[in-house]
């Protein structure tokens, strides 16, 4: 008999005869949505390309969603729910002592593929094969190094003991929750169950730039199950948020007109998310199509507004000069001019946006959030439902990665808005499609630079005039622009400087926050600019950013006197020296970057932090702080600050986010929870110290950094950043078929809080930083349409594509920072794409100026 006339499907789940609807798109939908087996991750469904969802079907590995429930009837399905104790606890142990997980959302699936790879080859297992094998899988996070580790250890090794937390500043102990995220036991927000929950769907823009004639909601209401059609008449209070500039619709109306893909036209409710997702699809919306602005060079030209209610098409313009540049110039021994082109780059973590918004009985409302800025997401959803901000709070709930792509709202603001007008808890949960196109991307940027040296390769001056593609809305794009034109020079002491930076307002998707903000397109073109320099020179690459590193008393960038922090700087450059003179007597190609990240916000930015600690009558401690954790380790940093501070054990110390009062100002961004969170959770513990650490009291403790200046301010020597990371990559590659066999990172941290989270960011960097080089780009056609729509399709390097990442550690001290520290989240990707074109040029004599590179200017071609 078939499941349509059954109506269910029959199957076994982890011993357990299991019977389900038969209407289910795939067996992944039927786990997680009738069984409550939340293991399997949906990161990409129906598409099966991040592997997040992998089970064993008798007993052999699959992406759960590419089964469909005619496939799986009769099967045995294994999660890691129902593997043996001893085998999960083994499993979990192994990827926790290596550091083989961050974020966590991908974990599980390649858990449960290492299972059976071990299962399959056992001793025979090699890396190259676990590589081949894992190509199923994405890991945005680490690099994939730590994971090779952690099946090398599983393989080799009989007894496997879960390591101890860190019990002092240094220690390499395990990661906070590391079991519970190797297992899929803590739960993302698309795994939370609340009795009486309803399903959320969102309908999106057809046309990236249309007046909106209607919006008919009855085919969607006229379907089995639908509760509801919310449009952006339904919205009681504001109807445009934003980080920066409030200028970002929650919902477009009738009447009104879109601006990219990703506006959002209507919410629909339903009993289920098929249905939902269904009926949001059947919405009737008749537009008038209208010329779309798809690159900058044209919104700039046009007297026409690219986007609807906002004037003009140009968001900001950072502009700074120090000296004369042409006088200098025109004294140059030798100058180069270069026109550079980054791209636009999807962030791609694994965890598609969710939000459960949740109702209260007082009439307040809970909202759980996977954000970045948990009360920016608490001020935007009380303005647009004109309530008070004590009405509404956002608890933050870990998140399956970020790298800067969930600092604006997605669908919190419509999540919330449908469950107050409700009174019923609704849950929403974007496709990976819907995330592909709402979220901001990295920016692309095009530089036009000209650099001068003497004779000995000192560089004398630099010019750049960068145009960036930001978009329809502000978002932060703005302050990547701002960022990009400080770090324009590099890490290195130029006495005349002109910078330029605009971004520009487009109908492409919107552009903000990414890794490396600004910095890492700001100084592929600076690099580039020295090593060609270097060449006319007569000297090495190594040797000219000798010549020029910035040393404590120089004056960089837009004017800032550098402190004893840029001693890291040279510091790496030399720990770097031994490898690139061994990967030169081999014959290699190679090729090298240097930068410099800011940690922090800066830029005259009021930065407070608070943190709380708690003792309770049995000797625990609670930590709370105020930063979002999303893979990079920030609830570890603030244990092994309590447990060095307070000297008592880490196992006594839990560690949560409150957001129930005002900890925090602005967003978890620019590589600043490791500085401030540790500050302020030393400070709190330094209160308690004080009075005893009595029970059941707050003790708050707080880190500010209130010294820095914008541009804008006019001053001599401004104080833009508060502190830097610096980096330097060797890029080594084969010099016949040019392929990179390896890539030694010296990274500058300050301190190493934790050497092994610490080492598993740059490694997670580099990767990331080699797919930026190489292989990533999300553009758009010209009509804004993007055209890789699939996590396959956006280049990201699959773990076979890894060469060898050697991350080496360099610790000089940020004066006046906690412990030293500087941070490393955003500096890991900065030099590397140089580092590339570097080693590129040595194998076939051809300079990269376009990004990716192995799209526009292959090596060899």
């Amino acid at each position: 008999m078939t499941l349509e006339a059954t109506g269910t499907a029959q199957f076994v789940v982890n011993g357990e005869p299991a019977s389900v609807r038969s209407d289910h798109p795939h067996l992944l939908a039927a786990l997680r949505e009738e069984l409550d087996v939340t293991s399997p991750k949906d990161g990409c469904s129906p598409s099966g390309q991040c592997g997040a969802c992998t089970v064993l079907l008798d007993g052999r590995p699959i992406q759960s969603c590419l089964v469909s429930l005619e496939k799986a009837e009769g099967k045995a399905v294994t999660t890691l729910e129902g593997f043996d104790p001893e085998e999960r606890a083994r499993l979990a142990n192994a990827f926790a002592a290596t550091g083989a997980l961050q974020c966590g959302f991908c974990t599980p699936g390649i858990m449960v593929r290492t299972k059976a790879l071990l299962d399959q080859k056992g001793k025979d297992l090699t890396k190259e094969t676990a590589a081949g094998r894992l190509g199923a899988h994405l890991c945005r996070c680490t690099g994939y190094t730590k994971i090779f580790e952690a099946i090398e250890m599983l393989r080799d090794e009989a007894v496997i003991e879960m390591p101890g937390l860190p019990t002092h500043i240094g220690d390499r102990g395990k990661k906070y929750e590391a079991e519970e995220l190797a297992l899929g036991d803590r739960g993302y927000i698309d795994d939370m169950r609340v009795p009486g929950m309803l399903h959320a769907a969102l309908r999106l823009a057809d046309h990236a730039r249309a007046d909106v004639l209607k919006i008919d909601p009855e085919p969607a209401l006229a379907m089995t199950g639908v509760i509801a059609v919310y449009t952006a008449a339904d919205i009681p209070g504001v109807q445009r948020v934003g980080i920066i500039h409030k200028d970002w619709p929650i919902m477009i109306g009738e009447g009104q007109r879109t601006s990219y893909l990703g506006d959002v036209m209507a919410v629909v409710v339903a009993d289920d998310v098929q249905t939902a997702r269904a009926a949001a699809d059947a919405i009737d919306i008749d537009y008038n199509e209208l010329k779309v602005y798809a690159d900058p060079d044209s919104a700039l030209a046009s007297d026409e507004d690219a986007v609807w209610g906002l004037d003009g098409n140009v968001l900001s313009r950072s502009v700074y000069h120090r000296g004369d540049v042409d006088a200098a110039l025109a004294d140059c021994a030798h100058t180069v001019s270069e026109t550079f082109h980054t791209q636009r780059v999807e962030h791609a973590f694994l965890e598609p946006e969710s939000t459960l918004a949740v109702p209260n009985d007082d009439g307040t409302l809970m909202v759980y959030s996977g954000g970045q800025g948990v009360w920016d997401d608490r001020d935007q959803i009380a303005d647009m439902l004109a309530i008070d901000k004590d009405q509404v709070t956002v608890e933050l709930i870990s998140n399956g990665g970020a790298f800067g792509g969930k600092e604006d709202m997605s669908n919190q603001a419509h999540t919330a808005l449908a469950a107050h007008l409700l009174n019923r808890p609704i849950k929403c949960t974007l496709t990976r499609p819907q995330s592909l196109l709402m979220h901001a991307k990295r920016h692309p940027i095009r530089i036009e630079a000209t650099a001068g040296c003497d004779e000995n390769g000192k560089v004398l001056a630099y010019r750049a005039r960068m145009i960036g593609d930001s978009g329809p809305y502000a978002s932060v794009g703005m302050k990547v622009l701002e960022r990009a034109a400080g770090h324009a020079s590099g890490p290195y002491e130029v006495p005349n400087v002109d910078v330029e930076a605009v971004a520009v307002r487009t109908n492409n998707p919107v552009c903000g926050a990414f890794r490396g903000f600004g910095a890492n397109q700001a100084q592929f073109a600076t690099e580039g600019m020295l090593d060609r320099l270097a060449e006319m020179v007569g000297i090495s690459g190594w040797e000219i950013r000798k010549r020029n590193v910035v040393k404590p008393g120089d004056v960089w960038g837009p004017g800032q006197i550098m402190d004893d922090g840029c001693l890291g700087a040279e510091q790496c450059l030399d720990a770097v020296k031994p490898y690139y003179d061994a990967a030169r007597a081999e014959g290699k190609a190679i090729g090298m970057g240097l930068a410099l990240k800011n940690s922090g916000l800066g830029n005259g930015f009021l930065e407070i932090a608070k943190a709380v600690v708690r003792f309770d009558d049995d000797g625990g401690v609670e930590v709370r702080h105020c930063w979002t954790e999303m893979g990079q380790g920030v609830h570890t940093v603030a244990l092994q600050v309590a447990a060095e501070e307070l000297d008592i054990a880490p196992e006594k110390i839990s560690v949560v986010v409150d957001t129930t009062r005002e900890l925090g100002a602005g967003q978890t961004t620019g590589s600043r929870g490791t500085l401030m969170g540790a500050g302020s959770v030393q400070d709190a513990c330094r209160v308690a110290l004080e009075d005893g650490c009595k029970p059941n009291i707050d003790y708050v403790g707080e880190y500010r950094v209130d010294w820095t200046n914008s541009l804008e301010e006019g001053v001599e020597n401004p104080i833009i950043h508060s502190a830097f990371g610096y980096a330097a990559q060797l890029v080594i590659a084969d010099k016949e078929s040019g392929k990179i066999e390896r890539v030694v990172a010296v990274h500058d941290v300050g301190r190493a809080i934790n050497p092994t989270l610490v080492e598993g960011q740059i490694e997670g960097a580099v990767h990331m930083g080699l797919g930026y080089a190489l292989t990533e780009e999300f553009p758009t056609d010209e009509q804004a349409m993007p055209t890789n729509m699939t996590l396959r399709s956006l280049g990201i390097l699959r773990p076979k594509d890894i060469p060898e990442i050697e991350a080496v550690i360099v610790e000089a001290p940020q004066p006046d920072a906690p412990y030293g520290v500087k941070g490393v989240g955003e500096i890991g990707l900065v030099p590397t794409a140089g580092a590339v074109a570097a080693a590129f040029y040595e194998v076939d004599g051809v300079r990269r100026t376009h990004l990716p590179m192995n799209v526009h200017q292959p090596v060899g071609s």
